[in-house]
């Protein structure tokens, strides 16, 4: 959820503001019940929207007590201490929300289910640009059934439920 893809920089991806809210909301509701949040910060290459420490790289839903994990490719996990991370807090399963569904949100995704993680995909909580002719909703839902059938696909951000770690 950085800055130059919703907010500004580039033409933000569709439905941004409402992306915002409804992930902003998502995460509240998790950090109500107590589970761990953790952030994922794309450090894209000079000149692009995520380029670190420009407006854009900027993340729009964390807290300053939250986990930010850098990244530079597109999986979550590829370089990262996200696995062990959440090895070591004891998660099974993991609601994965933000930019841009058939790139970073897939790929995380694909490696979490990989590494035996339940993975939640609320519907409403990642987004996109258009492809070509593609529209930008058809791109997310596309990527979200490419995933196959062990992702949990929510229908909304509301559908989702917490539990703390180890229950």
């Amino acid at each position: 959820m950085q800055r130059g893809f919703l907010a500004g920089g580039a033409e933000p991806v569709a439905d941004a503001a409402g992306l915002t809210d409804r992930v902003g909301a998502l995460v509240k509701r998790a950090r109500r019940a107590g589970v761990p949040v953790i952030h994922l910060q794309n450090d894209g290459a000079p000149g692009t929207v995520d380029e670190p420490f420009t407006p854009g790289w900027e993340l729009l839903v964390n807290e300053p007590a939250e986990t930010v994990i850098r990244k530079t490719e597109d999986d979550g996990f590829a370089g990262t201490p996200l696995g062990d991370l959440l090895e070591g807090l004891g998660v099974r399963r993991i609601a994965v929300c933000g930019v841009l569904s058939e790139m970073c949100v897939s790929a995380t995704a694909r490696t979490a289910l990989a590494r035996g993680l339940g993975v939640v995909l609320p519907h409403d909580t990642h987004g996109t640009y258009p492809l070509a002719e593609i529209p930008a909703d058809v791109v997310s839902r596309v990527a979200e059934h490419a995933l196959g059938d062990e992702v949990e696909l929510a229908p909304s951000a509301t559908a989702v439920t917490f539990a703390p770690a180890g229950v």
